[in-house]
Order: structure tokens, then C-alpha cells, then sequence
């Protein structure tokens, strides 16, 4: 069941919510069990087999989670240490069992030139997200940092819906106060107002803005896969589409679980921070899936040491880290390289802010421009990977990107240039050319500049709504979306009106996101 569904919007969400509201009046402990089993209904409704996967896991964990947290009040011993690993070597096993077995078989394959064969195991919908904040969950229990061992709130906590397929990665100090507290039970028309504002921006961003220019995307990388030769533009557009894409579509799911979980009086932690107006390469990733780099930061690299241990081995813990991450979106080697890529860029870029300190340089506006634009090219170079089925695709895009294969350009482009500048494009090796993917059409490059505006330069959800605090760890300021900033009234009612029924009007347009794959 998809967030932009219609049995989802005109059927699940209002029965929940009404659900959750009449009870919470009688019991908050029904209240919280409603939640907890509707949201194993929408887990279930993929595939009702992994429901049993999901509830074995939860109780597994939570039994672990009280068993480590008895042990913590000891002296740290093996003994401690051992039930850790277990707990945790568990929880790893069943996630590289279903996301990398296909993986680790088909290289081992291609290697030792093996003719084996294995039926493909499918990969249950969200695992990779509820292994993760189980993960969190024992390792604090194991620090003595986790307190609230109620079995119903815990299960609402690792199944809550508006987070279990594509995240935010929760933290059970964040989200088990909140379904402890009698306000969270209350219904409250502010929440509901807020809420629904923020569904309504984000079901318009993935519905409208990034299903709209995901065709576009398609068409080139399905002819880079298919061995066609692209053009300079062909491939910048290609690799353009699938990067505003990917930013609407992630944006937008992240603006649809945080309004979602609004409406049931929780904060859900922010996710998604406007990461292409990013300065550097680390600052993006303060701004994309902050709460799964605030995971491998505080599980993952700071477990490897972090800082603590010298220039060069923090650099080798952050390439590592980043690998990690790149094979945790996917089970493949072009993932594995697009992590590396980050990994390579976190490197230069820690290496470059030592430099400037060490020569005491002073950038100014000029330097911050040329820090943006090289942060948002790299960024676009790795989402190639990202993308593409196959290396081969990859770097026939990236060759393409290059130049590899000339330049061709609209007919219409060339035909509105004055005869003289048409004689020296030509002169250039510049030409009329079919483009994939509509590419020769100008519209195309018009809807392409529009989302590029809106990334860049228009205010984010969270500014528009921060009057209302709507996420948990948001810092921003009040006024920073001007004329667009939320109100509950009749403008934003209004408003909140047609981006739900422009969405939900292309019902032929209804997509997975992509994170769903993760």
C-alpha cells in the first residue's frame, strides 16, 4: 500500500485515524495497540508472508533489548560484550540473508565461473529501516541509555507506518516518550491541519515533480543500458532528470511521513534538508537521509574510532563508512561505488578544510558559489551509479557526459541562432541531432530549470511550516519563506486543497518511491 494510493487515502489513513481517536477517549493502551496493529496491516498488505518475519524480529529484539539492559547495571566483561554480538550478529544475519544473498551468489558466480543457480530471494519491504532502529535500540540498551520497555509501545515504535518502508531511521529516545504521553491521545485540529498541509506538499512532490520527469530519466539510462551512443545533452539530461527525481521523490515521501505521524500527535525527526543547496560534501550529508547518517556516524564510524585515532585512520573510517552505506541502499557493485565515490569525496573534502586552516584562507561569496556548484556536480556523478543496472551503463553515461560522443543539440536551438554563430557551432563539431528521451524538445530543459529553481532556491516544507515546529530537531527560523510561510487558514486550506486533488487526479501516475528498494 502506497502513501499516494487511493486505498490508502480515501480508505486506510481516515479508518486509523478515527480508530485511533475514538479509543484514545477510553484507553491510551488500546489507543496505542490500534496503531501498532494497522500499522502491521499496512506492512502486511505488500506481503502478508513477512508479517511473521517482522513480528519474529520485534520480539526477538525486544526480549534482547531487556536481557542487555539487566547486564548494563554489571561490570563491562565478555560476557556483556558476547550477548551484544549475538544480539546484533542476529539482526545482521537476517539482513545480509535477505538483501545480500542474491548478491554475494551471482559474484561468487561470475568469479570462480560457477554454474550454480539459486532461486532469487525477495527482499521484504522496509528491513533494511526496522533492522537498523532495532540495532539502535539494542546497543543503547546495551549503554544503559534505553528506559521504556513497554511491549506495546516498542512494537508501535519499530512498526509505525509513516516510517517503516522508506524511514526516517527512528531512535527509541525520540519516538517511546511521545507514545507515553497523554497529549499524544488528544485530537487536536492543529495537528490535523498541519499534518494534512505537509501531505499535501509532499504527494505533490512525488506525484506531480518527480514522477513527472521520471520518464525522461528512463529513456536515457534504459539507451545507455541498450548500448546507444548519447550526446553531451542526452546524458547531462539524463543524469539532471534522475537527480531532481530522486531529491522530489525522497523530499516528498519525507514531507508525507512527517505529515502523516503530525496528524497522530508525533513528531517524527527531520530527514531531509534541502541537501542541493549544500556548500560541501559534507554538509550534504548533513541535508540527505540525515537520520541514516546520524546512524552510521553514532553506530558505524565512531565505533570504527572516528577521529580518535589520527588523520589517516579517520579518513580509511570514513571511506569504510560510506561503502557500508553504499552497499545498505543496495545490493549491488555500482552501489558499492557510489558509496566509495562519497567516501572519496568526504576524504578531499576533510582534507581541503585542513589545508585552507593550516594557510589561514578566508573564502568569500565567490568561493562559497564554486563550493556549491563543484558539491552539486560531484553529487550528480555519483548518482550515475546510483542509478544505472550495470557498470557498462554507468560509464557509457559518464563518457557520454564527457564529450565521448560530440554534441548534439535541438534543431530548434540551432535554427534560432543567427546564421553566423550556426556556422561556428558547426565549426565546433556542434550539430542537429535525435536526443533520447524528448530531450530535443526545449520544454523539456524548461521543466528540468523549473525543479533546478526549486531546489536551489525556494524554501523547503519545514521553513514553510516552522511556525509549527513540525519535526522534531528542526532549527530553523520563523520568517525564511517569506509570503509562502504556513497559516492555518482560508488560503492554505485552499491551497492544501489543489495540491491533493492535482495529485490525486493522476491516478495512471501511481509509483513506488524509489527508497522502497532499500
Amino acid at each position: 500500500m502506497l502513501f499516494n494510493s487511493p486505498q490508502f487515502i480515501y480508505l486506510y489513513l481516515p479508518i486509523v485515524l478515527v480508530g485511533f481517536f475514538w479509543l484514545a477517549a477510553t484507553s491510551q493502551r488500546l489507543a496505542a495497540a490500534w496503531l501498532a496493529a494497522a500499522s502491521c496491516f499496512f506492512y502486511g498488505w505488500w506481503n502478508p508472508v513477512y508479517l511473521g518475519l517482522l513480528g519474529a524480529s520485534i520480539v526477538f529484539n525486544y526480549g534482547m533489548g531487556i536481557r542487555l539492559a539487566r547486564e548494563s547495571a554489571r561490570p563491562a566483561g565478555q560476557r556483556r560484550r558476547a550477548l551484544l554480538v549475538f544480539a546484533v550478529g542476529a539482526n545482521l544475519l537476517l539482513l545480509g540473508y535477505f538483501k545480500y544473498f542474491n548478491f554475494f551468489a551471482d559474484s561468487a558466480r561470475v568469479v570462480f565461473d560457477g554454474h550454480w543457480h539459486f532461486d532469487a530471494i525477495v527482499l521484504p519491504l522496509g528491513i533494511s529501516f526496522f533492522t537498523f532502529t532495532q540495532i539502535a535500540f539494542l546497543v543503547d540498551a546495551w549503554r544503559g541509555e534505553a528506559r521504556e520497555f513497554n511491549f506495546v509501545h516498542y512494537t508501535l515504535f519499530v512498526t509505525y507506518f509513516p516510517h517503516l518502508i522508506a524511514g526516517p531511521v527512528l531512535h527509541h529516545r525520540e519516538m517511546m516518550p511521545q507514545f507515553a504521553h497523554a497529549s499524544t491521545y488528544r485530537l487536536d485540529w492543529e495537528n490535523i491541519a498541519v499534518g494534512l498541509a505537509i501531505f499535501g506538499l509532499g504527494i505533490f512532490k512525488k506525484v506531480v515533480l518527480a514522477d513527472g520527469i521520471a520518464p525522461h530519466a528512463n529513456a536515457v539510462f534504459q539507451a545507455a543500458e541498450a548500448g546507444q551512443a548519447l550526446s553531451l545533452l542526452d546524458a547531462w539530461g539524463g543524469a539532471l532528470a534522475y537527480t531532481f527525481q530522486l531529491y522530489f521523490d525522497f523530499s516528498g515521501y519525507s514531507d508525507m511521513a512527517i505529515g502523516l505521524s503530525r496528524m497522530f500527535g508525533v513528531k517524527l525527526p527531520l530527514n531531509f534538508d534541502s541537501p542541493y543547496k549544500a556548500g560541501s560534501i559534507s554538509e550534504f550529508w548533513r541535508r540527505w537521509h540525515m537520520t541514516l547518517s546520524r546512524f552510521l556516524r553514532d553506530y558505524l564510524y565512531i565505533a570504527l574510532g572516528g577521529n580518535r585515532k589520527g588523520s589517516l585512520r579517520r579518513h580509511a573510517n570514513l571511506f569504510v563508512t560510506m561503502v557500508l552505506g553504499g552497499l545498505w541502499h543496495g545490493a549491488g557493485w555500482t552501489f558499492v561505488v557510489w558509496g566509495a565515490l562519497h567516501g572519496f569525496y568526504l576524504m578531499v573534502n576533510h582534507a581541503w578544510r585542513w589545508l585552507v586552516g593550516r594557510l589561514g584562507l578566508r573564502g568569500g561569496r565567490a568561493w562559497r558559489v564554486l563550493g556549491w556548484a563543484l558539491t552539486f556536480v560531484a553529487v550528480v556523478v555519483a548518482w550515475v551509479f546510483f542509478r544505472a543496472n550495470s557498470f557498462d551503463a554507468a560509464l557509457a553515461m559518464l563518457g557520454a557526459m564527457a564529450g565521448a560522443n560530440g554534441v548534439a543539440v535541438p534543431p530548434d536551438w540551432l535554427n534560432a541562432l543567427h546564421w553566423r554563430l550556426n556556422r561556428l557551432a558547426g565549426e565546433m563539431g556542434v550539430g542537429a541531432g535525435l536526443l533520447a528521451g524528448q530531450f530535443a524538445d526545449a520544454w523539456v530543459w524548461r521543466d528540468l530549470a523549473i525543479l533546478a529553481a526549486i531546489a536551489f532556491f525556494a524554501p523547503n516544507t519545514q521553513q514553510i511550516m516552522s511556525r509549527y515546529r513540525p519535526a522534531l530537531d528542526f532549527r530553523g527560523g520563523v520568517d525564511e519563506a517569506g509570503l509562502l510561510r504556513f497559516r492555518i487558514g482560508t488560503p492554505w486550506l485552499v491551497a492544501t486543497v489543489l495540491l491533493l486533488a492535482t495529485a490525486l487526479t493522476r491516478g495512471d501516475a501511481i509509483s513506488e518511491f524509489l527508497y522502497f528498494q532499500f
